[in-house]
Order: C-alpha cells, then sequence, then structure tokens
C-alpha cells in the first residue's frame, strides 16, 4: 500500500520502511523536501492522522498529505531530543534543570494544541470520549480491591464532572514531542495523537510516567513534576494528582492485560503502579 502513495503524492522513498502492528513508516523526498509517509493498519492510527491534519501545524508536525487511511508528515530533523537527556542523564549534576526543561516544553505544547478546539468551529470526525478510553480500568472496579479500585473509582468520579473539555493528544510523552527546528533554535511538535476528547487535565497525567521507568521513580521526581505541572499548565494540583492514579490504574491494566510473566510485572508497569501510589499519598498529606 505505500507504493501507491508513492504514485500518488509524488514521493520517493528515502529509507528503509518500518513496520509495527499499527501503521508502516516510510522516509520519503517530494523534491528538496523531507516527510514521513504513515499509512494506518488500525482505526487508532487513522483516527490519529485525521487529527493531525485537524491541529494544522498548531503544535503538531505539519500534514502535507493525508486521506482516510495515510498522512504524509514533515520530518522532523531538529538535532534536540527531550527524551534522551532525560533518560540519560538521571542522577548526574543539573539533570533536574534538564528534566524540568523537558516538563515544560510539553506543557507548551499541550497548552497549544488544546487552544485548536477553541478557534475550529467542528471537531475532528471519530474523536473518542474519556469514558470509552477509560472503559477497562472502569470494568473492573467492582472486582478489584486495593489501589485499582480506588483508581476506577476516582477515574469514574472525574468523568463524571470534566473541567474544561477540548480535544486530546492521549499520549503526550518525551518521545511523541519532536524538534523540527535548526541548531540554532528548536521547535518541538507532537506526533501520535490518540484522537480523544475530555477534560485537559488527563493530557499531563502521562508526563509524570516518561521518559522511562527508572525516571519516573526517581527520589522527589513526582513531587517537583507536580509543582512544575500545576504552574505550567495553570491546572488544580490535586486535581492533576487525581488524574496520575486515574491514569496509572489504566496504564497498569493495559501493560498487565495479557498476564505478568514469569518474573512478575514488567518495569513500566511496576513504576506506573509506584507513581499512581505516590501520587494518592500526596493527596492524602496535602
Amino acid at each position: 500500500m505505500s507504493a501507491t502513495y508513492l504514485d500518488l503524492w509524488g514521493l520517493v522513498q528515502d529509507g528503509r520502511p518500518v513496520e509495527t502492528p499499527s501503521s508502516v513508516l516510510m522516509p520519503v523526498r517530494r523534491g528538496d523536501e523531507r516527510a514521513m509517509l504513515k499509512v494506518a493498519r488500525v482505526d487508532e492510527e487513522r483516527r490519529g492522522g485525521g487529527v493531525m491534519a485537524w491541529w494544522a501545524g498548531r503544535g503538531a508536525v505539519r500534514v502535507l498529505e493525508h486521506d482516510d487511511t495515510a498522512v504524509l508528515l514533515e520530518r522532523a530533523v531538529g538535532p534536540r531530543s527531550l527524551a534522551i537527556p532525560v533518560a540519560t542523564g538521571l542522577g548526574t549534576p543539573g539533570w533536574e534543570r534538564e528534566d524540568q526543561h523537558a516538563t515544560e516544553v510539553l506543557c507548551e505544547v499541550a497548552r497549544t494544541l488544546h487552544a485548536v478546539d477553541a478557534s475550529e468551529p467542528d471537531r475532528p470526525p471519530g474523536v473518542v470520549p474519556l469514558d470509552r478510553w477509560f472503559r477497562d480500568l472502569l470494568a473492573v472496579e467492582d472486582t478489584m480491591r486495593g489501589f485499582l479500585h480506588r483508581s476506577a473509582a476516582t477515574a469514574r468520579e472525574l468523568l463524571a464532572d470534566p473541567w474544561d473539555e477540548t480535544v486530546l493528544h492521549g499520549d503526550l510523552h518525551h518521545g511523541n514531542v519532536l524538534d523540527v527546528g535548526t541548531v540554532q533554535s528548536a521547535q518541538w511538535r507532537v506526533i501520535d495523537p490518540k484522537g480523544l476528547v475530555g477534560e485537559r487535565g488527563f493530557d499531563y497525567a502521562n508526563i509524570f510516567c516518561n521518559p522511562t521507568p527508572q525516571v519516573a521513580v526517581s527520589p522527589g521526581r513526582l513531587q517537583r513534576q507536580v509543582e512544575v505541572i500545576s504552574a505550567a499548565a495553570d491546572l488544580d494540583r490535586d486535581r492533576l494528582l487525581r488524574w496520575v492514579v486515574a491514569w496509572t490504574g489504566l496504564s497498569y491494566v493495559w501493560h498487565t492485560g495479557e498476564g505478568t510473566g514469569l518474573h512478575g510485572p514488567s518495569p513500566s508497569a511496576t513504576a506506573v503502579l509506584t507513581v499512581g501510589r505516590a501520587a494518592e499519598r500526596l493527596l492524602r498529606d496535602g
């Protein structure tokens, strides 16, 4: 199918394609312009492509062409990464400042995305409401005890009384925000949205669990992130912590949905559970 789009949009392959269960990614050129062709294999990716086109470069990588199945994106060739300095620098002098900078960039990108909804008469088709996104967690509310039960109950309360609803990215983290700038100046833009709609505070919860499990559970990090994100995103502190509790429960259910394996839960599953429980303690202790 990728070959069809090469002909349709006048593209030349410019690197080895990457195939995943959900999409095919191929570096391409059109004249002197470098781009990335993404052909969706599942509905979630098709929906995300539509949201990318709707954002029209406002906080997101620019869409050069699109249809119901594929998008042609500008290729991010800027030299900077949000993920690498934070993931590799853990514990080194200045790491906390690097972590804070990355978090503030993510918050600024999120604010830009969320503002688009206020300027558009119609939302993109097919965006998924958060109550449907949380169905796997809500389904275990009455069958689980402990943290997962409390997480599901928290999610249900938040979903019943949403604040500041908008179109959401749904998977905002360090690896999904790329530099499309130059050596002299960074320009941060998002890729790979899930295409959701709901309370804007939800989009910030995933930042706490990234870019690696080791970073997410490092001592003092949760407390710092709460202060940085609530200030940068203008969010109520306790409301933000409740979204962290809800999101980490959902993430843990997804991580362990196919069993925990011979050696127990994965490091990622363990980390999100640790972050969620720590968020509960912060809520309780004030």
